[in-house]
């Protein structure tokens, strides 16, 4: 595998504070200003929401990699994440990301190793290790029950 990648994308405005973002091969999605600001919309994917999940699914596909070369047989992954967005100086800027992954596996051994594994998956996270801002990451490992 080369360790040089390039991923394009275009960006092609459509109305007012809105546009269409595509990549070859990739559905199309529109995209607005968030609704807190000016001439924003709602219900629309943003650049703060698409930068929040950039390091959210970057965490979570980590995870899977490291997760199938340790055999680890987990249930279920799912998370959610909040990206801030704050005033510094005199600038907005996103400052942190917290991501709460819950992971679901089978037995108490499962979930100690998941917890490392969901811990390195921070340490490596490409995205999370490209940005500024802060990523937090706060993992829940539940044995499932059943």
């Amino acid at each position: 595998m080369s360790e040089k990648h390039t991923y394009t994308t275009a960006v092609e405005w459509t109305k007012e504070r809105r546009a269409a973002l595509s990549s070859r091969g990739l559905p199309t999605i529109e995209v607005a200003t968030p609704p807190n600001f000016p001439g924003g919309h709602e219900g629309i994917w943003s650049p703060e929401h698409l930068y929040t999940a950039a390091a959210e699914v970057c965490l979570m596909t980590t995870f899977l990699s490291f997760a199938e070369r340790a055999n680890l047989d987990f249930l279920s992954y799912k998370s959610e994440a909040d990206g801030i967005l704050d005033k510094v100086e005199k600038s907005l800027l996103m400052t942190r990301i917290h991501i709460k992954p819950t992971i679901t596996v089978a037995n108490e051994a499962d979930r100690e190793e998941a917890l490392k594994l969901i811990e390195r998956a921070e340490r490596y996270c490409l995205i999370s290790n490209s940005i500024k801002s802060e990523v937090t990451v706060e993992a829940i490992v539940v044995v499932n029950q059943h």
